[in-house]
């Protein structure tokens, strides 16, 4: 699993753009200051209730501290996230990342097996605080827990 002091893996992820499907880096998403929230699905309750607009809520906060991209990372395709983003109008407050191999999600080693939930292979519910693509701090939630990848928590790590 990645610890703090680690460089974000480089990986290059598939999602809608102003112009349609396009390719995204890591290596790119993740200059300057950055936080990365993952969770297990699109859609799944404690994400769309909590996690989601938790970050959206903050989003200016965030901004207010520095940082310069907040993310939302999951194991679902690119379609999926599209209509969640819409969803929820994250436009200009929440980068949306689908991780539709989950690529990025294994290679980070936070991969869970959701399939008791019928879920497969997914991410597991996670955030992050990276600076020029050097994680400076991880919270992972204990199976079941949202506590410490709240907006709130992060706020006062970032």
């Amino acid at each position: 699993m990645i610890k703090v002091g680690d460089k974000i893996p480089s990986v290059t992820l598939k999602r809608f753009g102003a112009n349609g499907m396009e390719e995204v880096s890591t290596d790119t998403l993740f200059l300057g200051k950055v936080v990365l929230f993952s969770v297990p699905g699109a859609f799944t309750p404690t994400c769309s209730m909590k996690h989601l607009p938790g970050f959206l809520e903050k989003a200016d906060e965030f901004k207010a501290k520095g940082v310069d991209r907040v993310i939302c990372l999951a194991v679902n395709d690119a379609f999926v996230m599209k209509a969640w983003a819409e969803q929820n109008k994250v436009e200009g407050k929440v980068e949306m990342l689908p991780d539709g191999n989950g690529t990025f999600t294994k290679a980070l080693g936070l991969e869970m097996d959701g399939s008791g939930f019928g879920l497969g292979t997914r991410g597991q519910r996670f955030a992050l605080y990276a600076v020029d693509g050097v994680v400076k701090d991880l919270q992972v939630e204990k199976p079941g827990a949202f506590e410490v990848s709240t907006a709130e928590h992060m706020l006062g790590r970032v």
